[in-house]
């Protein structure tokens, strides 16, 4: 049951030229295109899309009648980003939507002049982005969920369900830029022992969670990444199998089974990037547009899951939950 909206503000992209709604015909295009690069699916973006579509409609821009979306997905391939982002500009849409940190980076590396709206769970400055959150300069402004910056509570709301963890694995993917910055320190004030696992394919991911057992990590925290995401029930489903307590970032891994999630709300995200890619569209520049911030995030439990693992939620955990799965 859901307890409470959200008011908050972070993952798909392309491989094929594809259209949200069906093609326009020539005589009906509309002068103003959205390009959309992302990294995973279309289904697996749907819902997200949608609020991007719904932050558009708000602002009068609805695909088919005054607009156009050029949509590429990456289906999991970030080596696909460059390709992809350098096709959006090529067919010099009028403002680009990168949805994920890899993508932002493959946007701002194809062009200098398009502007281009991003979703990004890192921090924007630290990856070079935007020059600052309040003035971000050049042609890149949007959304930063600031996820990683949230490690310190999941790692809290783990120990709080189980204590008895003294040994804590973290799984993050090697060929993103270091991300593993903040968990060591949460480590330390807690008392735990932290492992990294490493994994960026399918058979790495099985390989992880084969070293997690050998370590005998009581619990798992998995990183925020665009590649988890795609391959959230593989990573569930070993988690289930194997009996470790895993905590992750979005609520779409509980529903697929997860036990627990901490972080802010997708739809949110995408909705208010549909606002700004609408207000750039209206004559807006990038650089005058602040990047926006989360201000409350979404706790979401389990409990089904929990009884499988054997777990007890303890009723403050309970109390504080924004989504209870029954």
């Amino acid at each position: 049951m859901r307890r409470r909206e959200f008011s908050t503000l972070l993952g798909g992209a392309a491989t094929t030229s594809t259209m949200w709604l069906s093609p326009l015909s020539a005589q009906q295009r509309p002068t103003l295109v959205i390009g959309y690069l992302g990294s995973a699916t279309p289904g697996r973006a749907a819902p997200y899309v949608a609020a991007l579509r719904q932050g558009l409609s708000e602002t009068g821009y609805v695909e088919g009648q005054n607009l156009e979306v050029e949509s590429r997905w990456a289906e999991g391939r970030l080596d696909r980003l460059p390709a992809l982002a350098a096709d959006l500009v090529g067919r010099k849409v009028d403002v680009i939507v990168a949805v994920g940190d890899p993508p932002a980076h493959a946007a701002k590396n194809a062009t200098s002049t398009i502007p281009i709206v991003f979703i990004a769970g890192d921090d924007p400055v630290r990856q070079g982005l935007v020059a600052s959150f309040s003035r971000p300069g050049g042609n890149l402004t949007g959304i930063s969920v600031l996820t990683l910056e949230l490690h310190a509570k999941r790692l809290e709301l783990l120990s709080e369900l189980v204590p008895q963890a003294k040994v804590i694995a973290l799984l993050v993917n090697p060929n993103l830029p270091p991300t593993e910055r903040v968990m060591p320190e949460a480590a330390r004030a807690k008392g735990v022992q932290l492992h990294i696992l490493k994994a960026s394919t399918e058979s790495e991911i099985d390989a992880a969670f084969a070293s997690l057992v050998q370590r005998q990590a009581g619990a798992l925290v998995v990183n925020p990444d665009s590649f988890f995401f795609i391959r959230r029930e593989q990573i569930v489903a070993l988690a289930s199998y194997l009996s470790v307590p895993a905590i992750y970032d979005l609520r779409d891994f509980v529903t697929a089974g997860g036990l627990i999630s901490y972080g802010p709300s997708l739809t949110a995200a995408f909705r208010q990037a549909g606002i700004y890619a609408a207000k750039i569209l209206k004559g807006a520049k990038p650089a005058d547009l602040p990047v926006m911030q989360p201000t409350t995030f979404e706790l979401v439990i389990n409990l089904k899951t929990a009884k499988a693992l054997g777990l007890t939620i303890p009723p403050s955990l309970l109390s504080r939950a924004d989504e209870v799965i029954e």
